[in-house]
């Protein structure tokens, strides 16, 4: 297979986000390739949303609500599949290819390639990192970031590389981000897998202990199971104090220093633990005696948008005094019946029954009556200490390699961006590279071989602009 490598001969583009282009393509106004349309009257066609990651995508397929422009479909215009959209937020994340055909809302501008344009080619460009810092200029004057002035668009330049080059660069990403996509795919199904092999070994040791070879006894508790004989099973209101939270500060009053740690439902819920590299506080107007958390402290999620994620548990480990926030239930551990990380562990093993009391559609919630009805098993006070201390061993170990993952992943993202924007501006030249054929099922191994191959060429990319 031909290595990538630069183009012999390069001229400047006089473009700043595209700088230096190879000598024989074409530099022209955007308005030549992509031609405004404005079709109206077709309120059968099925709504359309144009998204940032997915592109222009049918409103049933998109995850999230979206508000319908208009009642009177009549006005929304017509977009075919193929065409371009600039959307309220193209300017964030790049102009938006339709894979549907559809309407959408008036605001938006559509785009007919023309003959010259192989479509997949400007799919990537468009949306390509370089493009985007482009983009920045040509925003309007009076809604300053928060649209593209059409007309500026219009009379902007863009590369017009011959169309056989433009179908090579497209099957060139085309085949390279089909391998590198299937590698993150892969890294992070390791770390689902390595997430529930830790949450495994939570249940395990606060259900069953430490002891293999412990006699057992029935808890009483469905969920519970069997739990060593010299242990008890006891409600939560038996072992720790409950508080609701209610304290008024929202997510823009979140400040990066104070002298109290503001704990809000929105950044709760995203970890695990509040320590010292959580960085959030209020103003001292916030300050409420009832609303107080401490070292040891236990912070329990008491709504959400996904079944999934109500009752997150979070451990309070911080000496500094914490301020609760709203949508959340605090557990106050009493300390001479059980220790608090202990229960936080627990709870992140009774969550699943808290489930079971989630009520609402798009918003769930159970109420802090339903927590007071939970068990759970208790054993001897030591005994939890060391439950603790092997419970975070084992974790640190999968945390380590979870953290390892994730630093793959962040590179390989940055090479994928960085692949996408040296192709398109023609910093790397790809003509009569051969694209095999993708393989229906190819081993992890096979894949990660690939992605090396690719950063190796990657590093001769870096040499382009020097």
């Amino acid at each position: 297979m031909r290595k990538v490598l630069k183009y012999p001969n390069y001229k400047e583009s006089d473009v700043e986000w595209l700088g230096s282009i190879p000598e024989h393509w074409k530099i022209v106004k955007a308005k030549r390739i992509l031609r405004e349309v404005s079709i109206k009257n077709h309120p059968d066609e099925p709504l359309l949303a144009a998204t940032q990651t997915k592109g222009v995508i049918p409103k049933s397929l998109y995850e999230n609500t979206t508000v319908t422009a208009s009642k009177n479909f009549e006005t929304l215009k017509l977009v075919r599949k193929g065409d371009f959209v600039i959307s309220l937020r193209s300017f964030q994340g790049g102009i938006e290819y339709a894979h549907y055909q559809g309407i959408i809302s008036p605001a938006y501008t559509i785009l007919e390639p023309q003959e010259e344009v192989i479509h997949n080619y400007y799919r990537y460009l468009l949306k390509s990192k370089r493009y985007i810092s482009g983009l920045t200029l040509l925003v309007t004057g009076i809604r300053e970031g928060q649209n593209i002035d059409t007309s500026k668009f219009k009379d902007s330049f863009l590369p017009l590389p011959p169309k056989e080059e433009q179908t090579a660069i497209a099957r060139f990403l085309d085949y390279k981000l089909a391998k590198i996509n299937r590698f993150i795919q892969k890294k992070k199904q390791l770390i689902k897998l390595l997430n529930e092999q830790k949450a495994a070994i939570i249940n395990q040791a606060v259900t069953k202990g430490l002891d293999p070879n412990a006699k057992m006894k029935d808890s009483g508790i469905e969920w519970l199971g069997e739990i060593p004989e010299h242990w008890n099973t006891i409600k939560l209101s038996a072992v720790c104090g409950f508080v609701r939270g209610n304290s008024s500060f929202q997510k823009d009053e979140l400040l990066s220093e104070g002298k109290y740690v503001a704990l809000q439902y929105g950044k709760t819920y995203k970890v695990d633990e509040v320590d010292e590299k959580y960085q959030f506080y209020v103003k001292d107007e916030f300050y409420k005696d009832s609303q107080v958390v401490k070292y040891g402290d236990v912070i329990i999620i008491s709504t959400s948008e996904t079944v999934e994620d109500l009752g997150h548990s979070v451990f309070y480990n911080r000496l500094d005094i914490g301020l609760l926030g709203g949508e959340q239930i605090l557990l106050r551990p009493m300390e001479e019946i059980v220790n608090g990380k202990y229960l936080c562990y627990s709870s992140k093993v009774f969550a699943k029954e808290l489930r079971k009391y989630a009520t609402g559609v798009k918003v769930y919630r159970f109420n802090i009556d339903d927590l007071k009805t939970i068990y759970t098993s208790v054993p001897p006070f030591k005994e939890q200490v060391e439950i603790v201390d092997y419970i975070e061993t084992e974790s640190q170990k999968i945390n380590t390699t979870i953290s390892k993952i994730e630093k793959e992943l962040a590179l390989t993202e940055e090479y994928k961006t960085a692949l996408i924007a040296e192709a398109v501006t023609g910093k790397i030249d790809v003509r009569g590279y051969e694209v095999p054929e993708i393989k229906e099922e190819e081993t992890y191994e096979e894949i990660e071989e690939e992605i090396s191959m690719a950063a190796e060429d990657a590093e001769e990319y870096q040499t382009i602009e020097e």
